[in-house]
């Protein structure tokens, strides 16, 4: 899959268990996640277009492998268990949180990444984004100086990604960023997101416009 989709797109991809991954995160070995990625399988469905995310699902959180992550990936703090399936195929977006993110592949899927510190002031040149492509069954800690943002297909039959953060994350706030720094990105609860110019419902929705350059396209 990995061959087939550097032959069919422009820029490099690279998968999880090279060493370009590093800066980004890791790959989780150890754990057991087939409860979770059964769940998935079994109970819910990639929507016809768009995306769907479930930020805190409890039938996958009273699942064992919530007290593993729990513990050995957070160090006892709360986390929730959610999902994100969908069609995207673009970059579209960029987000971060202040404390990591661990995603299971549940289908094989492309995820575009960057860094906060490759940040000019409130904006990013999208020359610094990264394409990883993950496995079916492959889990991941990105790091929270890792920008990303909804996976991407790499098949006509969606994605399906399983989802922990901790717990509140991505959860409606009252009040948007606002000021000129940092404050002005955050969109959701431990959410800060710069959106590309394509995505103009997002900015509608107060996500700054602050990623500069070409909107990636994965090709399948």
């Amino acid at each position: 899959m990995l061959y087939e989709l550097k032959n069919k797109n422009d820029f490099n991809i690279y998968s999880v268990y090279d060493k370009e991954f590093k800066e980004y995160g890791r790959v989780l070995e150890g754990y057991d996640f087939s409860e979770v990625i059964r769940y998935m399988d079994e109970k819910t469905s990639v929507p016809s277009e768009g995306n769907i995310y479930v930020a805190s699902c409890e039938e996958m959180e009273v699942l064992n492998i919530k007290d593993k992550i729990q513990e050995g990936v957070y160090g006892f703090m709360d986390i929730q268990i959610g999902y994100c399936n969908g069609n995207n195929s673009r970059l579209n977006a960029l987000e971060y949180h202040k404390g990591s993110e661990v995603n299971v592949a549940v289908t094989d899927l492309v995820l575009f990444l960057s860094r906060v510190f490759d940040m000019d002031g409130l904006n990013l040149d999208t020359r610094n984004v990264k394409a990883f492509y993950l496995p079916k069954g492959t889990a991941v800690e990105i790091y929270s100086t890792t920008m990303h943002f909804a996976p991407c297909r790499v098949s006509d039959d969606g994605f399906k990604c399983v989802v922990i953060l901790p717990k509140g994350t991505n959860t409606p706030i009252t009040k948007f960023g606002e000021g000129v720094g940092e404050e002005r990105l955050l969109f959701m609860k431990n959410k800060w997101i710069i959106a590309h110019g394509d995505r103009q419902d997002l900015i509608n929705r107060g996500a700054h416009r602050g990623l500069v350059g070409m909107n990636y396209e994965l090709k399948i």
